[in-house]
């Protein structure tokens, strides 16, 4: 039996046929559901085109494949290359601003040290705000000698149309949405307390209290595992300046991985509602994404008007807009809990 390539594997397979024909962008966008998904590529990419020992070499003698084995694939690959350098979102608002844009633009217009390529990842290229943005902008039209700059997004709607057009675009999606254990744990919870009545008001609370102490520990964990990786953990005596900057990467990565994870949770939320709705569209419940819920998806999708079924689609997706704002996360999370037709 025959099986279609996912389209994250189609992504990596265009970008090497790509390579092989000597044809390599100077900015590229990649986007899909995960961000660590898109890192991994970026830096593959960054490895590929600066391979001392490439297996594989298309027209012009670019590399086409990483050996990952030389001292440039490995230093890339675990991300301390001095020529790769990163811009993710800092401080409280999340966003990329105008002075890490011109930062970078200023280390990029230095000669390589190693590298035969200057690398630039933004991982959160959505998070750019207006100024730093007409900013790239001129770093993209103008882009420094032998650099290439590769832009992540998990919301690619929100990047500006003046930059997609500047970039070429490979989609890492999946298609579906992949839902962890964790996630499936909790989403099964609701949706069998749904099954066995319309969960009232102290269900609810019970719901996202659970919900609450399963993110908080989730964000414990991950800024463990994100510190101990860390350059800090590993450069006690680098200067002041250099640790206040780690830190406030360190800060902004943790931000952005725990972010990805809590909407997991409602993305998972989100693909059983949707099962419901297609049931009151007249869809078959064998069909349901989520089949081991089918006997709870039918139950409630039987008391649900069309209208209503398709209003918790909307509540779901109100409630992760809001969460990219500055609004309380206890506050957004029990606002949508509350309004969800059960």
């Amino acid at each position: 039996m025959s099986h279609s390539p996912s389209r994250s594997q189609t992504a990596a397979e265009l970008l090497r046929r790509s390579l092989e024909r000597g044809r390599l962008g100077h900015a590229y966008l990649f986007f899909g559901e995960s961000m660590s998904r898109l890192e991994e590529a970026a830096l593959r990419l960054a490895a590929t085109v600066n391979c001392l020992q490439p297996p594989v070499q298309g027209f012009g003698g670019l590399p086409a494949e990483p050996c990952l084995q030389c001292r440039s694939c490995v230093q890339i690959l675990q991300g301390r290359h001095p020529d790769l350098f990163w811009l993710r979102p800092e401080n409280k608002l999340r966003i990329i601003n105008i002075d890490q844009v011109r930062e970078l633009g200023r280390v990029l217009s230095l000669r390589a040290g190693e590298a035969r390529r200057k690398v630039a990842i933004l991982a959160g290229a959505d998070r750019l705000n207006i100024q730093a943005a007409n900013a790239f902008l001129k770093t993209l039209e103008e882009p420094p000698s032998g650099s290439i700059l590769i832009l992540l997004s998990t919301d690619p709607e929100r990047v500006l149309e003046t930059i997609h057009s500047r970039c070429l675009r490979l989609s890492f999606a999946s298609g579906q949405v992949l839902i962890e254990t964790q996630v499936a744990e909790w989403v099964g919870q609701f949706a069998e307390l749904a099954r066995a009545k319309s969960p009232d008001l102290f269900d609810r609370y019970r719901l996202l209290m659970g919900l609450l102490q399963t993110l908080a520990r989730s964000r414990e964990t991950i800024e463990t595992r994100l510190t101990e990786a860390s350059p800090l953990s590993r450069h006690t005596d680098a200067e002041p300046a250099l640790k206040e900057r780690w830190e406030d990467e360190l800060t902004a990565s943790v931000e952005a991985e725990y972010r990805r994870h809590r909407s997991d949770y409602l993305a998972g939320l989100h693909a059983w509602l949707r099962d419901i709705w297609a049931i009151t569209q007249g869809g078959d419940p064998q069909l349901a994404f989520l089949p081991r819920l089918a006997p709870a998806t039918s139950a409630v999708a039987g008391r649900l008007t069309r209208s209503e079924a398709s209003q918790n689609l909307g509540v779901i997706e109100r409630t992760l807009r809001r969460l990219h704002t500055n609004a309380q996360e206890a506050l957004v999370l029990e606002v949508g809990l509350l309004q969800l037709k059960l």
